[in-house]
């Protein structure tokens, strides 16, 4: 989303830096390719080096002297917040991502409860990608008279030549026009619910034994000992493809035929979001504001709930594929006139704009 916030205005992209806390990656790597400046400040997984990172990142925000430091998940809200203030920085935006935090990770939680305590003194303003995210964090403590909701947008271009590419990606992973392809991009994370999409595709493949499933993101590949362990124990490692992270997400959602959306946390789903821009009939859970942005476009199911989204699946399955296409259209309409990285980025810019009110630029 950030990636695509900042590409959405090609006059601005001298004048802005990234700052990632670990590695660039993919999406470091196609902003660099844009002419945007990018650090990457190699913070460890287990945050041993925080304070080297925070001093860095202090410096950083010196010398480059920003009109605004925005932040953009929990931890770079703690150290990227921090930072601008410990450097003479005032104009702070901070960004919630997420509705709930998981309980899974304790350390995220410390950073959260950290985050709600600074919420009435770091940021000026806080940006939720969803409404439900938005409830959530007051109740969790944050300063609610500083939130604002701006809905995620998306960008449309080159949809069409993601669609071109939808064969020979097809062929790449050995399926056949006539195989039926279940999907889901995101990365491996509890959040993320891949655990639920490997349960329900087990139900699914009872009743349609040649179905195939895709994973596309980070650590969605053999190599994950914990995946395969999911796949082999429901003897699934045949039928799934795992492509890990990729640079050609569209095309990699145009190469599906259903979108299946597991998640069992999002504040606003990109992926979902995406999958209708490129016309694909979804399934998903009722996470975050999944309801706001699919309306009727999709089928909703409740979330950690493997017979549930398997249910869904099936449906979907089970209707004409003149059908699913009238689905998958619906959806691309929706959020074609809805959602739109052009809206996305004209709020972001008006908040940055009364923020910088009085100031020379």
């Amino acid at each position: 989303m950030l990636k695509h916030l900042i590409l959405a205005d090609p006059v601005t992209l001298p004048d802005t830096a990234v700052v990632s806390l670990t590695s660039p990656g993919v999406i470091g790597e196609a902003l660099c390719r844009q002419g945007v400046l990018v650090h990457s400040l190699n913070l460890s997984p287990s945050g041993l080096n925080s304070p080297w990172v925070l001093w860095r990142l202090i410096k950083l925000i010196r010398r480059f002297k920003p009109d605004i430091v925005q932040t953009w998940m929990y931890h770079a809200d703690l150290l990227g917040g921090l930072a601008a203030r410990l450097a003479g920085h005032k104009r702070i935006v901070w960004n919630i991502r997420i509705a709930s935090v998981p309980t899974s990770n304790r350390l995220t939680i410390v950073i959260m409860k950290l985050c709600a305590v600074l919420s009435f003194w770091i940021p000026q303003t806080i940006i939720c990608a969803a409404e439900a995210a938005k409830q959530r964090h007051i109740r969790y403590g944050y300063d609610g008279a500083r939130m604002e909701v701006i809905a995620n947008g998306f960008d449309f271009s080159g949809i069409d030549e993601s669609i071109a590419q939808t064969m020979a990606l097809r062929r790449t992973c050995g399926f056949s026009e006539t195989d039926s392809v279940i999907g889901w991009v995101g990365r491996f994370h509890p959040d993320k619910g891949q655990d639920n999409f490997v349960k329900a595709a087990a139900i699914v493949i009872k009743q349609y034994p040649t179905v195939k499933f895709l994973l596309v993101g980070p650590d969605c590949t053999a190599h994950n000992a914990k995946l395969m362990n999911w796949l082999r124990a429901e003897n699934l490692q045949d039928r799934f493809v795992l492509l890990g992270e990729r640079g050609d997400v569209p095309a990699c959602l145009a190469a599906m035929d259903i979108f299946c959306m597991p998640s069992a946390n999002e504040g606003f789903p990109n992926a979902l979001g995406e999958a209708m821009a490129i016309g694909k009939p979804c399934v998903a859970t009722d996470v975050g504001d999944a309801a706001v942005l699919a309306g009727e476009a999709a089928i909703l199911v409740p979330p950690q709930n493997a017979h549930a989204l398997a249910k869904g699946l099936l449906t979907m399955l089970a209707l004409p594929k003149e059908l699913r296409q009238q689905m998958g259209q619906a959806a691309k309409a929706r959020v074609v006139s809805e959602f739109s990285i052009a809206k996305a980025r004209m709020r972001f810019d008006a908040v940055y704009q009364s923020l910088c009110e009085g100031s020379r630029r």
